[in-house]
């Protein structure tokens, strides 16, 4: 096994033994970067020679008897929202061509602390107004869309291009793309992760997470994220926690919520077999199901729109009337139609946000984790533009994507995509475990439990 394959637990256990250095994990990811890139376009941005100082350095620290902790000397690639002092943020778009960062993110900063190695800034859909990444090809089949809008970190990761990487989550961001490409995604409750310093899109649904190969790296990266800012007006002052993923693969006790509604409508018959037979996983391994109602299903897509729109455009307001013509078409018919946008609909679907927390909080009293299928289809064909359901209803492939994702971000309850197999073609399947707010070690745990019990999951065939 080559080390730019090991996952991040492996990679730092291999560290902390002195069976792999930093350089040598740091020089293989970077290998497979140049090897894979030109196929890929997962990255905005390399910092190679950053990279192999900076391993270098984590090495002579280990030397020196100094160690960070478990993600001293790992590689990690960085969503081009995110800022690293010195480094490009572009967020993928000419409007930012010539943006330099001059600080470090509190992500950024953090994850430095802790010793990571930043091995390049990946490519977004524009400002991360989108769902499909269109410069990334998936990690699976290069014919296909990556997901997004974090399509470039859920690429990296997925082919063994960075060991973990950073997203963000506006209504599906990190999950999308995680589901599309077989890695796990987080979305962490609204306000536990640090924005500051990240490019907005929507301030009161932005959030930023980790995708990694196994949900035991996930609570590693989590662990050295979250805890208040106080630079980020949403910026929680939560507890400290510490993030375990859970010892075994034993659920007894535990209550599994599995819609009756919303989730299992409009999926594609193989993205729903997959999940249910994971949730049957569950129930296997000690889980109790419970079958929930989703409330105020109808009034989801309107409110996600309704608070994302308005606020992108706010953000963008002076950029848009000075350069439009630097947007790409998609993104500036976006941000010109919220200028249209009347203050009641703001209004209107912040009160439909308010009430959808209240309910879901009812819900989530009776259930500790819901599952459900993290998006309704696996990866469409680069040029396709909508779905054809099989009653006959056609959707848009963004809308199909973010139809399931979007509860999450609008409560803002924490969000789990854990890859539960393949269909037909070879194309990934995610099923989300959605939980209360700072719920993420019963996520974590469950979607461990659930990993343990399988086969152990491989790279993408990315050539």
């Amino acid at each position: 096994m080559q080390p730019y394959e090991l996952s991040l637990t492996a990679a730092a256990a291999a560290i902390r033994a002195g069976e792999l250095s930093p350089v040598e994990l740091v020089d293989s990811v970077l290998e497979r970067v140049e090897r894979l890139e030109p196929h890929l376009n997962a990255y905005a941005t390399v910092t190679a020679e950053q990279a192999r100082h900076a391993a270098r350095k984590a090495a002579d620290d280990l030397a020196a008897g100094r160690s960070r902790g478990p993600l001293h000397g790992i590689p990690m690639g960085l969503k081009d929202l995110i800022d690293v002092a010195g480094v490009a943020t572009t967020a993928s778009s000419r409007v930012r061509a010539d943006h330099r960062a001059q600080a470090d993110s509190t992500v950024a900063a953090r994850l430095g602390a802790a010793g990571a190695v930043l091995v390049g800034k990946t490519h977004t859909h524009e400002f991360a107004y989108g769902l499909t990444t269109p410069q990334t090809r998936n990690a699976w089949d290069a014919g296909r869309v990556a997901g997004g809008s974090s399509g470039g970190s859920a690429v990296a990761v997925a082919a063994g291009a960075a060991t973990f990487a950073l997203g963000t989550d506006t209504g599906g961001s990190i999950r999308v793309p995680a589901a599309l490409n077989g890695v796990v995604g987080l979305k962490p409750t609204y306000g536990l992760v640090p924005r500051h310093g990240v490019t907005s899109l929507s301030w009161s649904l932005d959030h930023v997470g980790p995708l990694t190969r196994t949900v035991e790296d996930q609570a590693l990266v989590l662990a050295a994220l979250a805890g208040h800012d106080p630079r980020d007006p949403a910026s929680l002052a939560a507890p400290a926690q510490d993030y375990r993923p859970g010892a075994g693969e034993d659920l007894t006790g535990l209550r599994v919520g599995v819609p009756r509604n919303h989730y299992f409508e409009h999926v594609d018959t193989e993205v729903e077999a997959a999940v249910r037979q994971a949730v049957d996983r569950l129930q296997a391994l000690g889980a109790t199901l419970v079958e929930v109602e989703i409330p105020m299903t109808r009034y989801i897509q309107a409110t996600q729109w309704g608070l994302m729109v308005p606020e992108a455009t706010a953000y963008h307001e002076r950029t848009l009337r000075a350069v439009p013509e630097l947007y790409q078409v998609d993104v500036r018919t976006l941000l010109e139609a919220g200028e249209l946008m009347p203050a009641g609909d703001y209004l209107r679907a912040q009160r439909s946000r308010t009430l959808m927390r209240q309910e879901w909080a009812r819900v989530l009293a009776d259930v500790d984790v819901i599952a459900a299928p993290t998006v309704p289809a696996t990866a469409a064909k680069a040029d396709q533009e909508t779905i054809t359901w099989a009653d006959g209803t056609v959707e848009a492939v963004s809308d199909a994507y973010v139809r399931l994702s979007a509860p999450a971000n609008l409560t803002g309850v924490p969000s789990l995509s854990v890859p539960v197999g393949h269909d037909a073609a070879g194309l990934p399947i995610g099923m989300q475990l959605l939980g209360r707010p700072l719920g993420e070690n019963m996520l974590l745990r469950v979607g461990h439990a659930y990993e343990q019990s399988q086969p152990a999951r491989v790279l993408a065939p990315a050539a």
